[in-house]
C-alpha cells in the first residue's frame, strides 16, 4: 500500500494553488492500456464534453451494456434525439473519443462504475474521464485552473494559453473552436458560470471523482504525497481535510483500500477498477 501523511498540501490551498505550476502528466504504457489518449488531436475541435448527452446514453443502456447497446441506444433508438443518421453516427463516435464507450475500455468501466455510486460527483467523473481522453481539454486546465475564484475568463488571455499548448498545430478558426468548445465543458464541470461572460467558481471534491483522480494517478505511477499532487487531483478546489473525507468515502464505499493511524493513510486505490475481477493495469 501507498503510505500517504495528511498534512496540509499546496495543491489544496486556493491561494497557493493559484502560484504553483500544473504537474504534468507522466505518459506510462498503464495509462494508455487503459485507454488515456495524447498527442496532438482531441474532440474539442469540434464539440465539447458533451455532459447532457452522457447523462441521457447512461440512462438509456445498463450497465451490463456491451459496445453495441451503445450503438443501438444512439444510432437506431436515437436516444439522444439527434435529427438525421448522420448527426447520431458522428455523435457516438465524438463521445466514444470522449469516454470510450466499450467494457473494454478501463477507464469507461470506472466512469460507468463511478457515475453510478456517486450522482453528485457526475460532473467531475466525466471530467476526469474527458481529461485522460483529449489532450486538447488537458491543455486548457492550466488556464482554468489558475484563474482566481470570480475572475472572468477572457478570450483573448484563454486563446493566447490555448496556443501556447498547441503551438502552430491549429489555425486560428480552430483555435477559437477549442476555446468556445473547451468553456463550454468547464461550465459542465462546474469551474465556470456563466452564459455570455464566465467566472470562475470552487468546485468540491465528490468521492466518485477523487477516486477516479487517484486511480490515474496510480497509473502514472505516483505514490505518498505525490498521489495528491497529481495533474488529476488538482481539478477539486476542496482543502486537504475535505479530500481526507472523500478519500474515507471512497473506502466505505468499497472504492480504495484505506486505512488512517498516527496521522497518516495508507491507501491503494487499484480496487476502483479491480472490483469486477477484472484484474489490475
Amino acid at each position: 500500500m501507498w503510505l500517504i501523511c495528511i498534512v496540509p498540501h499546496p495543491a489544496y490551498t486556493s491561494a497557493r494553488r493559484m502560484q504553483t505550476a500544473l504537474p504534468h502528466i507522466t505518459e506510462t504504457d498503464r495509462l494508455r492500456t487503459a485507454g488515456a489518449r495524447f498527442g496532438a488531436k482531441g474532440t474539442h475541435t469540434s464539440r465539447t464534453m458533451m455532459l447532457e448527452e452522457l447523462a441521457e446514453l447512461l440512462r438509456a443502456v445498463p450497465s451490463s451494456g456491451d459496445r453495441g447497446a451503445y450503438e443501438c441506444a444512439v444510432i437506431e433508438e436515437n436516444c439522444l434525439g439527434k435529427t438525421t443518421t448522420s448527426n447520431r453516427r458522428l455523435t457516438l463516435q465524438r463521445m466514444s473519443e470522449l469516454f470510450g464507450l466499450d467494457p473494454d475500455v478501463p477507464l469507461f468501466v470506472v466512469l460507468r462504475r463511478l457515475w453510478e455510486l456517486d450522482p453528485e460527483g457526475r460532473p467531475l467523473i466525466a471530467l476526469m474521464c474527458a481529461l485522460a481522453r483529449d489532450p486538447l481539454l488537458r491543455g486548457t486546465s492550466p488556464h482554468i485552473l489558475s484563474m482566481p475564484v470570480g475572475a472572468e475568463l477572457m478570450h483573448d488571455e484563454y486563446m493566447v494559453s490555448i496556443r501556447e499548448h498547441v503551438e502552430m498545430r491549429l489555425n486560428d478558426g480552430v483555435l477559437d473552436q477549442v476555446r468556445r468548445n473547451s468553456s463550454a465543458s468547464w461550465g459542465q464541470s462546474g469551474h465556470l458560470e456563466g452564459r455570455v461572460r464566465k467566472r470562475r467558481k470552487l468546485v468540491g471534491a465528490p468521492f466518485g471523482a477523487v477516486a477516479f483522480a487517484l486511480w490515474l494517478g496510480s497509473l502514472e505511477g505516483r505514490v505518498g504525497d505525490d498521489l495528491l499532487a497529481s495533474f488529476w487531483m488538482r481539478h477539486f478546489d476542496a482543502p486537504s481535510h475535505a479530500i481526507i473525507e472523500a478519500v474515507l468515502r471512497c473506502k466505505q464505499s468499497g472504492l480504495i483500500y484505506a486505512s488512517i493511524g498516527g496521522g497518516v493513510v495508507q491507501i491503494d486505490p487499484t480496487p476502483v477498477f479491480q472490483a469486477r475481477s477484472r484484474g489490475a493495469i
